[in-house]
């Protein structure tokens, strides 16, 4: 019987496996196209600390000619950067602690075939997959009968529940949390609760990572909701107000002459783009190492003896 086991292990070892050539190539292939996705960002990075004189003069170059912070210094300029980048950090940090608590409860709650209206709230959260109310809906909603034009909450309530979010965590409970764990606990006297919290969060952080870093991205780079409902400039998210720096300046400087200006033909305004774009995805590169030690499989796996 050991000998069967072993001979069994073996043989599903060897069908995992790749030889060394096709190992070379896919490392090779694999390395060309990280390659090619990060030597763009690193041209933009150089992009945004060369001198705009020199680009126009000279075009893109990987190792530019004369260094500058101009762009940086324009953009800087007021402090409204700093403002929009509290307000942004804000949005994003309360608004993906309060979109994983209701979507993970919720498709908690969905995952358990015992539960009574399981099938009706299923097909009630799918509905707005295949319908919208579109954005005048939308609109009617959040300023006219929630009256938050104006709110922080605008931007960050509109974004909080996802129904494509809400199937993947439920789907992730159903196939790696086992309903042996969540039997015992009650026969251990838990409530509904004590299981969340204690046991099926703790078994869930892959599936609540991905979920987080959707949220993240979602409220790190909406723009759009500040458009509709903000008109308040104490309270403009770091993408829209760095959307509008990008629309005036480049109007400014394709206007200077029916504007009678003549000192616009100076203003950065390819460097001011490369170094928007930094501003704006830096630190989503940050964070995403974070999350990515959660990105993993297997955490249930021996969890109940058979």
């Amino acid at each position: 019987m050991q000998e069967e086991k072993k001979t069994l292990g073996e043989s599903l070892n060897r069908f995992g496996r790749i030889s060394r050539p096709a190992n070379v190539v896919l490392t090779a292939f694999l390395g060309i196209m990280t390659l090619l996705s990060v030597i763009p960002f690193i041209l933009v990075i150089v992009i945004s600390f060369s001198d705009s004189e020199m680009i126009l003069k000279n075009g893109y170059k990987f190792i530019p000619e004369k260094f500058s912070l101009e762009a940086y210094q324009m953009i800087f300029a007021d402090g409204a950067v700093f403002k929009s980048f509290g307000t942004t950090i804000f949005i994003t940090v309360v608004g993906t602690l309060i979109g994983v608590f209701l979507m993970s409860t919720f498709a908690y709650t969905l995952s358990r075939r015992s539960y009574a209206y399981r099938g009706f709230l299923s097909k009630y959260s799918i509905m707005p997959m295949l319908f919208s109310g579109g954005m005048i809906g939308n609109y009617i909603v959040i300023v006219n009968i929630l009256g938050l034009r104006n709110s922080i909450w605008s931007l960050i309530l509109p974004l909080a529940m996802s129904t494509f979010s809400i199937m993947i965590l439920r789907t992730f409970y159903q196939m790696s949390v086992p309903e042996a764990l969540i039997e015992s606990a009650y026969v251990d006297g838990a409530s509904e609760w004590t299981i969340y919290f204690k046991i099926i969060l703790p078994l869930s952080l892959p599936g609540l990572a991905t979920i987080a870093l959707f949220l993240t991205l979602g409220y790190w780079n909406d723009w759009f909701s500040a458009l509709l409902y903000i008109d308040n400039n104490q309270i403009v998210p770091l993408q829209y107000l760095l959307m509008k720096m990008e629309t005036n300046i480049e109007f400014i400087a394709n206007n200077a002459g029916k504007m009678g200006l003549t000192t616009t033909g100076a203003l950065p305004t390819e460097t001011i783009k490369m170094a928007v774009v930094v501003l704006s995805t830096a630190p989503i590169l940050i964070a995403y190492p974070f999350f990515q030690k959660y990105f993993i499989g297997g955490l249930t796996v021996g969890a109940v003896k058979e």
